[in-house]
């Protein structure tokens, strides 16, 4: 039987903004749809969130030209409200 070998990765910066509006642009699906570009050749037609700790997201990320597209997905581990988000990805 093959394992699985977990890789934690821990993603921190400062954003110069009241931080009840970061968190509102992080995790609302009408503002992830507006900023989650890997470039300005893809986009995020759509974005599904639950964020409770078990809650899952899926965001579609698609090339404008229709060529590529894949879902980023993950479960919520860990929540606090205005404070952390810890996931683990699908």
């Amino acid at each position: 039987m093959a394992t699985t070998e977990k890789t934690t990765i821990t993603v921190e910066t400062t954003v110069n903004a009241p931080i009840e509006k970061v968190w509102k642009l992080w995790t609302s699906p009408e503002h992830i749809i507006k900023w989650n570009n890997a470039s300005d050749d893809w986009h995020t037609p759509t974005a599904e969130n639950d964020l409770r700790v078990g809650g899952k997201f899926v965001f579609r990320m698609e090339a404008k030209d229709r060529s590529n597209g894949f879902d980023f997905w993950g479960v919520y581990d860990q929540i606090k409200p205005n404070e952390l988000i810890m996931y683990t990805m699908g």
